[in-house]
């Protein structure tokens, strides 16, 4: 049985990462999934903070685990996140091509033994700025005090058409008609309408309407109830869990997990594929 890790929202905060690090030393998961929004804090950090976090904090430490674990060193599955500048992404790319030490899997399916890993990172239209990883959803519509992916800021011109490009015909071209049941999906954000994309938007309006308090993809939600997918994993909304009380949620047969977290520890997910049922999550 292969021991999985999920963590997801780090920010580039490197006491969590400390705390991975030191599981992965002492547990030896066989495979370690990243859910996005993994480097310091988004469009307001500048590229010298960026590349000193990946260069010279990141990259050193996974390479001396891979050098003391050898063998024992996991398979990790990365994405980025909406709080993640897109131009990071060829330093990925070329990382993993260069020292193959993590798996980038956005827009992209992997095999893993009789399992299959799909990494997929856009996130519905959201109020700030940065646009990188935001697209609509299953329309044109935004939420009442949304900017529209068209608008606001990015850092990369995108290789789609903004205007008419949408989560859900992405997961369909992703997919096609292919058996999900042994499929994990490393998403950035949560199925709309769950435990797991409940927002802390209680009473607050904007020109007297009232917020959605749930913010994650109608997509997605419904490429989970309509094609079962075994396990799902999720981020980005830090308040779910403690307003809901619940990190993860059934949908159907499928599994879905939250790896965000609005505390100061890191929220550590462990399972073993076989045994989903068996998850649990440890703040650490």
């Amino acid at each position: 049985m292969a021991l999985c890790f999920f963590v997801s929202d780090l920010h580039g905060k490197k006491e969590r990462y400390q705390s991975l690090f030191k599981e992965i030393d002492h547990q030896k998961p066989d495979v370690v999934f990243w859910g996005g929004d993994l480097f310091p804090q988004g469009y307001y950090c500048d590229q010298e903070h960026r590349d000193d976090f990946l260069y010279h904090f990141l990259l050193p430490e996974l390479e001396y685990r891979k050098e003391n674990l050898k063998e024992a060193f996991p398979d990790i599955y990365i994405i980025l996140g909406n709080d993640d500048l897109r131009v990071n992404e060829k330093a990925l790319i070329d990382i993993e091509k260069q020292i193959k030490i993590w798996h980038y899997i956005h827009g992209k399916k992997v095999e893993y033994g009789k399992f299959s890993f799909f990494g997929y990172s856009f996130i519905p239209p959201t109020p700030f700025v940065l646009k990188d990883w935001e697209k609509y959803d299953v329309s044109r519509y935004v939420d009442p005090g949304c900017t529209h992916p068209m608008e606001g800021t990015r850092t990369v011109n995108p290789d789609y058409d903004t205007e008419f490009s949408n989560i859900q015909k992405d997961l369909e071209e992703l997919t096609g008609n292919q058996n999900l049941s042994n499929a994990v999906f490393l998403f950035h954000s949560p199925p709309y309408n769950t435990a797991l994309d409940r927002a802390g938007l209680d009473g607050q309006m904007i020109d007297y309407v009232p917020l959605d308090v749930h913010v994650g993809s109608i997509a997605i939600q419904r490429f989970i109830e309509n094609r079962q997918p075994l396990l799902t994993l999720h981020g980005h909304v830090h308040e779910a869990c403690s307003i809901t009380g619940k990190w993860k949620e059934q949908i159907k047969q499928t599994h879905a997990f939250s790896g965000a977290y609005d505390g100061d520890k890191l929220a550590l997910v462990e399972f073993y594929l076989d045994h989903l049922s068996n998850a649990r999550r440890r703040l650490i």
